[in-house]
């Protein structure tokens, strides 16, 4: 049966974790690499009062990642940064002085030599990483999970990509990822860390920080408060660890409350909390959910290091729970603009936006500390990447709580 679950930790206004990997310098570095590319934008940081007056909070915002470098997803953040940054190694210099006008240049691709890239992926991470080795004019291998969408797999091939939809669910396609690597002298570009393979995983979350400065710069500029409360989605949990410990480091003890929120299908980082034992728990078979992008089994060893840290609470959620954030979203409330999020962005805002509307789950409300008082963040991390599915779920109804 679906349904929401919840597991609370005790929240600490500064957790006991070191968290120099994701501090402001950190966030900063990653930030002016990915700005000193030629489709840089800010990408907007959305206010959406009439959503917060109809839950009964006093803000929404809502970043929109589906204007992130025209690739219609934030992913592109981590992959770049971690080619960048194996580069910056690999010639022995610091990626503050590699901007991309170097290292896009015949110079910089003289000195580094062919290099093939290789990734595992459900669309976006894939797509990043095909479109920076192809900025770079390097080779990149994209493999697949079954039932990823046609319209990805052809975003990465457009890229230049040697992509493939293989027959294995995401966690086995990582596995096949890294034996190729292994096998054919390529470099494993994945945001998942295990043992002997942390660097370019921890590279990946200081990318996807960019995010997070662009949004703390933002909201100093308009002289508004920071948010109370931060949702994040997590996959692998890589996403949510670095944008939970840049915001812990960021805001210290005034950190906001976070939780994270995962498909019931594929909830391995809630399981590994509501463990606490210690382990990381796995989620194992197809993981069918309608979040293609948080479809992963295995938790990112970096990822759970900050959350077990930072994150408040963790989330497990049914699928219509995203469908329906894809929906409050794409027909807002009168004067609130349109964000066009796909089922793994949606996420967060559908999962709150049933918390805060229904009475059998009062009971999360209060858990969450959420009332009339709340300032809510959401990272919107994707846009339509799957029309055809997000046509389904928007305009169709696809995906209720009532089916």
């Amino acid at each position: 049966m679906e349904t929401f679950k919840i597991v609370t930790y005790p929240h600490q206004a500064e957790p006991a974790t070191d968290l120099s990997a994701f501090c402001e310098a950190e966030a900063k570095k990653a930030h002016d690499f990915h700005a000193s590319f030629d489709v840089y934008q800010e990408t907007p940081l959305t206010s959406l009062p009439g959503l917060a007056a109809a839950l009964g909070v006093k803000e929404i915002r809502v970043k929109d990642e589906s204007y992130r470098f025209g690739l219609n997803a934030f992913k592109v953040l981590g992959g770049s940064y971690a080619l960048g940054r194996y580069i910056a190694k690999k010639l022995g210099e610091d990626i503050a002085e590699l901007p991309a006008s170097r290292i896009l240049s015949e110079e910089v691709r003289g000195r580094l030599g062919e290099v093939t890239f290789v990734t595992a992926t459900d669309g976006n991470h894939g797509r990043g990483v095909a479109w920076t080795a192809n900025r770079l004019g390097q080779h990149s291998v994209v493999y697949m999970p079954k039932g990823s969408a046609q319209e990805r797999l052809d975003n990465i091939r457009a890229e230049g990509a040697d992509a493939s939809i293989t027959d294995l669910n995401y966690d086995e396609a990582v596995r096949l990822a890294n034996s190729k690597a292994e096998s054919e002298g390529w470099v494993m570009v994945q945001d998942t860390a295990w043992e002997g393979y942390t660097d370019i995983p921890l590279w990946i979350m200081q990318g996807y920080t960019t995010m997070g400065y662009e949004i703390v710069k933002r909201l100093e500029t308009e002289g508004a408060e920071p948010p109370t409360h931060l949702f994040l989605q997590a996959g692998v949990g890589s996403m949510a660890g670095a944008m939970a410990g840049f915001f812990s480091s960021y805001y210290g003890e005034k950190r906001p409350f976070i939780t994270i929120v995962e498909p019931e299908k594929a909830n391995c980082v809630f399981r590994t909390a509501e463990a606490n034992d210690g382990k990381l728990h796995f989620v194992t078979g197809e993981m069918n959910t309608i979040m293609a992008g948080l479809a992963c089994g295995e938790p990112c060893t970096i990822g759970w290091e900050v959350l077990k840290n930072c994150a408040d609470a963790f989330i497990s959620c049914p699928d219509y729970a995203a469908a329906d954030g894809m929906r409050v979203l794409a027909a807002p409330k009168k004067g609130d603009p349109v964000v066009v999020s796909g089922e793994s962005g949606a996420a967060t805002t559908g999962c709150v936006a049933n918390i805060l509307t229904r009475e059998d789950l009062a009971d999360l409300k209060e858990k969450l500390h959420l009332d009339e008082n709340s300032r809510i963040l959401f990272i919107s991390t994707e846009g339509d990447t799957d029309k055809e599915n997000y046509r389904n779920v928007v305009w169709n109804g696809k995906y209720n709580r009532y089916e």
